[in-house]
């Protein structure tokens, strides 16, 4: 039987391995061929419990796994720590698949972006290897295309999201420490397009999300709450990643355009209130998860407002 035969093709998720393909690239730039290995035990993991999910679940009948696992476990990898251990990365895509989406009855059922529900998991279960440290990004040519790692001479314990005075350039190209694929705004823009011009992520998301996150964030600058600017916010952390290709995923986020909206906005919003107010620093993930469960119910009562509309329209 041929590897190939095993999987089932989904072009929308080929279109979103190609927009991701520069930001990995990118990462193993700045962080290290270990990046690769991350990428790979990831992989295999991911497959793995996909495999067995679906071997369960069908008793006996043919089956194919679904190409968007690949996506999900390159997703997993670039918004891990480039330190991580390799047995928390394979344990935090293993959860994430099964509990984020194999409970939910396999590909397409699930409500939760599983490479979400797995960094969930381990940045809660396993906090010291997500938060704690964070390798220098690598300068100049070739940078990390001949280096394994960072190494330990070149660890920090500050991010972005707790330094001030980070020049807004440096944020842009993803010259700071951060998530190995979280860094690099200007590749992340560069997606976001690509997926918007092939019809591949909803824009109505991308925009509200982000115009809610401006917003609140200058209303928080201007009342003291916030130390940097919303535009300084808004390039630091992973939020621009969160928006583009987690809070777009064709699966988890509503339909309805109309409701897409809304969706970004309560995202946005939670996003900022929980990186401000909380003791986390990075909110996109549990602002994602949170919109995640409302969706559903937000595309209810949009398509209510609009029958109730269209009924009140006819009968006066």
């Amino acid at each position: 039987m041929e590897l190939r035969s095993l999987f089932m093709r989904q072009t929308i998720m080929r279109k979103v391995l190609i927009s991701l393909l520069p930001i990995v690239l990118f990462a193993i730039y700045s962080f290290g061929l270990r990046i690769l290995v991350i990428l790979a035990v990831v992989t295999a993991a991911g497959v793995l419990t996909e495999y067995l999910i679906l071997r369960f679940t069908k008793r006996g009948a043919p089956f194919k796994i679904p190409e968007a696992i690949f996506v999900s476990c390159v997703l997993f990898t670039l918004i891990l720590p480039s330190t991580v251990p390799l047995w928390v990365a394979a344990l935090g895509i293993a959860f994430g698949i099964f509990f984020g989406k194999g409970v939910f009855g396999g590909f397409a059922r699930n409500i939760f972006n599983p490479a979400l529900v797995g960094r969930c998991f381990v940045f809660i279960s396993f906090p010291a290897f997500m938060t704690v440290s964070w390798a220098v990004p690598f300068q100049g040519f070739p940078g990390g295309f001949v280096r394994y790692s960072a190494g330990t001479d070149a660890i920090t314990a500050a991010t972005p999201l707790v330094q001030s005075g980070i020049e807004l350039s440096r944020l842009f190209l993803g010259q700071i420490p951060g998530s190995s694929g979280e860094i690099s705004s200007l590749l992340i823009l560069l997606a976001a397009v690509y997926l918007v011009y092939t019809k591949t992520a909803s824009l109505r998301i991308m925009l509200s999300g982000t115009l809610a996150y401006l917003g609140l964030g200058t209303v928080l600058y201007l009342a003291g709450a916030l130390p940097a600017g919303p535009l300084v916010s808004l390039l630091s952390g992973g939020f621009l990643f969160a928006v583009v290709f987690m809070a777009t995923d064709p699966i988890t986020a509503p339909r309805d355009k109309t409701a897409q909206i809304f969706f970004g906005v309560l995202m946005g919003l939670l996003a900022l209130t929980i990186r401000t107010f909380s003791v986390f620093r990075e909110g996109a993930m549990f602002a994602i998860l949170l919109a995640n469960t409302f969706g559903p119910l937000i595309e209810m009562q949009v398509k209510q407002f609009a029958e109730r509309r269209r009924m009140a329209h006819e009968q006066g």
